[in-house]
């Protein structure tokens, strides 16, 4: 088969002459004749001048991209003032609360949680790319500081405070955070998917659910230790039962409360929508309302005992700081790493997961963009500088972020209002935390972490969707409750790293047939998988004319797949095609120990009773793959040796719909689309150098482009090669200059065509036609016929493809 991209034409009105760019023995000369058309090599200068052009201006895009505030605080208006005031003080009321919650669940006293949130909130802004996203203290984070705390404490003993502990690792993920988001690394969080993440958070939130039932219920750590698994920590609790205290009807009151205003405003929403709004803001008060009224019972109830100078009856917060008192420089050295090493990465991943979650998924709720990369700068800055206030790790709140959204924020700067709020909290209010219940704060944290928990009809969902993932968010939890945090976080990452690359490793390639689709008016033939399993059962799928096999991958050619994409296609050629010499060998030693025919062969009766084709051409329908490696490209041509050999002729390799230049350039480097035959293909991944190929300089050249010139000759031709490669210019063909947008130039074969400028339109080739093998389209196999002593396929009159462009 001479190849149909020879005979693919493009319309060339207005283009006459011959214009050269040519290097000695480069493959870069161009012909734009009208009836020629010669292309070259896309090659690394290409990428390097675009992918480094322009470099002041890069640098100068990076720095503005580093603070994303500069974009829209110019544009800062009385309304959008108004919308973040209303939302920056909503999540104030409901952040101070949870903040000195989740500082217990850390095991850090209540006002570090407060120093965490007025450094998220208030520094976040500056960063930004998501309005929606409040930083601060969270369940999760919380409980895992908690573990670090006391792995630490537990391998060095005391020598290092709680919230020393918290604080350097606070610093350290922030370091880690800001990293990779200076270097732009933050898509290998894409590598976790969303059923993996939302398995790990509804385990840890059952978790953390768990350790508060305790304190909920007064029950002393002597009965319970809260740090266990949480399968453990709910068996204790119910043992331990009889030892509940009175802050039992605190805690369990308080519980109810905050379900029961949830579930009134929420209901009287719904029947009175006009009122929608006023009962949304009143319902987001209930944390505040209902820790300031367990804060006024739990007064009334122990002032006379605190004030005696007794054990109060219940467990309150006491005394809290006023303003920032343990602000101080971080301390942290290398025993302190050496013991907290094994929790860092954990505790990084809960960090920026959570994080990216949450901004994603509001971004997309409200139609915006995040940048991750962005983000994980933002948290980054956040965490080092709150090492500065003693702050503990922050990063994005699930809970407060979609509070904050629905109280209609505007920009990031919300979170200064809301910084400003906890910042009145701990100059103004402190005097009054010293009463609020620990357990009405446990049925804070409560209430709160439940929302994180995916309902059991998420497992369903997952099951329609991917049976697979559904069992990976499946495990996750219960890895989690069973075990800890950690191990669940790394189930997660292994199992979806495993499952990532199964499919990468084991892709589904199709091959094809002809369907002919109709209208009624006009009818169009398609290419669509044989097997039909998409299709109508009876859609009358034609199969290519024999001894043609069309083969579409559905991944990349690379190296975890190409094999196994091999093997499928050679095992399909072997069941639907014969050998082109039935008794190839000719006595049974000849035989090779795993050839499954007959012992003493065919027969003549069964070689003329076989009526399968011989192969002559295997075409690939390169439409889905984006790439290909050296051991793809290896891959084709020992396949391509192999299929040679079992039909006993050149078999054509021709491959269509290519959509890379880079795709394009190591298919040519590995002897490919120029109708090199299989005898002088190159082995361009030898295991073994030397066998069954040559090297790639005396046996890969290729012909049209590349032979334009004369090859050099003499002792000084290599170096005055790499002189004309470096002096050329042809890597400006603006065709490789990265995304861009392109011309429409197809239009249907055979359309008329009005006249244009007065000229008349001409037509020329549409691909080079140094690489005949190549083509825009699955050719029209069913205007191909064989020519067996030539073993070539040769297109019939009438079946070129005719495209025009525009000028």
């Amino acid at each position: 088969m001479a190849g149909n991209s020879s005979t693919d034409k493009i319309d060339t009105a207005g283009v006459s002459g011959e214009k050269q760019q040519h290097a000695a023995g480069q493959s870069s000369t161009i012909s734009t004749r009208e009836d020629e058309f010669f292309d070259r090599n896309i090659s690394v200068k290409d990428w390097l001048s675009h992918t480094f052009e322009d470099i002041p201006r890069q640098l100068w895009d990076y720095l503005v991209s580093l603070f994303p505030i500069a974009t829209w605080i110019y544009r800062y208006n009385l309304t959008w003032f108004m919308g973040d005031v209303i939302a920056g003080l909503t999540v104030g009321a409901v952040v101070v609360p949870q903040s000195m919650s989740y500082a217990i669940l850390a095991t850090l006293t209540a006002e570090y949680g407060l120093y965490s949130s007025f450094i998220g909130v208030f520094i976040y802004c500056f960063f930004a790319t998501s309005k929606d996203v409040t930083i601060g203290p969270v369940a999760v984070m919380s409980l895992e500081v908690a573990k670090v705390i006391a792995h630490v404490q537990a391998k060095v003993g005391h020598a290092y405070t709680a919230p020393e502990i918290a604080t350097a690792l606070a610093f350290i993920c922030g370091v880690i955070c800001l990293v990779i988001g200076l270097a732009r690394v933050g898509f290998i969080l894409e590598f976790i998917p969303a059923p993996a993440v939302a398995g790990f958070m509804t385990g840890s939130a059952f978790t953390i659910a768990t350790t508060q039932i305790p304190a909920l219920l007064g029950i002393s750590k002597q009965y319970v230790n809260s740090r266990d698994a949480a399968y453990k920590v709910v068996i204790n609790t119910l043992k331990n039962l009889k030892h509940t205290q009175l802050d039992a009807a605190f805690g369990l009151t308080a519980l109810f409360a905050l379900y029961f205003i949830r579930w009134g405003f929420d209901r009287l929403a719904r029947r009175y929508p006009q009122h929608r709004r006023k009962f949304f803001f009143s319902n987001v008060m209930r944390n505040g309302i209902v820790v300031i009224i367990v804060t006024l019972a739990s007064w009334l109830t122990v002032r006379h005992e605190v004030k005696a100078g007794k054990k109060p009856r219940i467990s309150i917060l006491k005394d809290v700081p006023r303003g920032f008192q343990h602000v101080g420089p971080l301390r942290i050295d290398s025993k302190l790493l050496s013991a907290m090493g094994p929790q860092i990465p954990v505790a990084t991943l809960i960090l920026l997961l959570e994080h990216i979650a949450i901004a994603k998924s509001f971004g997309r709720i409200n139609d915006y963009k995040i940048v991750p990369d962005q983000e994980l700068i933002a948290i980054g800055v956040t965490n080092v500088i709150g090492n500065f206030f003693n702050a503990y790790p922050a990063t994005g709140s699930f809970s407060r972020t979609a509070l904050k959204s629905k109280s209609g924020v505007r920009t990031p700067a919300a979170g200064i209002i809301t910084g400003i709020v906890v910042l009145l909290a701990l100059y103004a209010l402190t005097d009054a935390f010293y009463w609020i219940p620990m357990s009405g704060l446990a049925a804070v944290i409560i209430h709160a972490v439940t929302d994180l928990m995916s309902p059991p009809r998420q497992v369903y969902v997952f099951w329609r969707v991917q049976p697979l993932e559904a069992i990976i968010f499946l495990v996750a939890v219960f890895v989690t409750i069973f075990s800890s945090i950690e191990n669940g976080i790394y189930w997660a990452i292994a199992s979806s790293a495993a499952l990532l690359l199964y499919r990468i490793a084991r892709p589904r390639g199709q091959f094809l047939g002809r369907l002919r689709l109709s209208n009624g008016k006009q009818a169009r033939d398609i290419w669509v998988p044989v097997d039909k399993r998409l299709l109508n059962p009876s859609s009358d799928v034609k199969p290519p004319p024999p001894g043609v096999v069309v083969f579409r991958p559905t991944e990349s050619f690379t190296y975890p797949n190409a094999s196994t994409q091999c093997d499928v296609i050679v095992d399909e050629i072997k069941r639907i095609t014969k050998r082109g010499k039935p008794n190839a060998f000719p006595t049974l030693g000849d035989r090779p120990w795993n050839d499954l025919g007959p012992r003493r062969g065919f027969s003549q009766e069964e070689v003329d009773g076989d009526k399968r084709p011989v192969l002559h051409a295997l075409v690939f329908d390169f439409s889905a793959v984006a790439s290909i490696d050296t051991t793809g490209v290896q891959c084709l041509v020992d396949m391509r040796r192999q299929l040679t050999k079992y039909a006993d002729r050149d078999v054509e390799f021709h491959f269509a719909n290519i959509i890379s230049p880079w795709v394009r350039r190591s298919l040519l480097a590995g002897g490919f689309g120029t109708g090199q035959p299989a005898a002088e293909f190159t082995e361009v991944a030898a295991v073994v150098p030397g066998l069954g190929g040559g090297s790639v300089a005396s046996q890969n050249r290729r012909r049209g482009a590349s032979a334009v010139g004369e090859e050099d000759g003499g002792k000084g031709k290599v170096w005055r090669r790499f002189k004309s490669y470096l002096a050329s210019t042809a890597y400006k063909d603006r065709r490789f200059a990265g995304s861009g947008s392109y011309p429409d130039i197809e239009v249907a074969a055979g359309e008329e065509q009005p006249r244009r400028g007065g000229r008349v339109q001409h037509w020329g080739p549409i691909l080079s036609q140094d690489t005949p093998f190549f083509h825009i389209d699955i050719p029209d196999l069913s205007g191909l016929v064989f020519d067996d002593h030539h073993h070539q396929l040769v297109q019939e009159d009438g079946s070129s493809v005719n495209v025009p462009v525009k000028e």
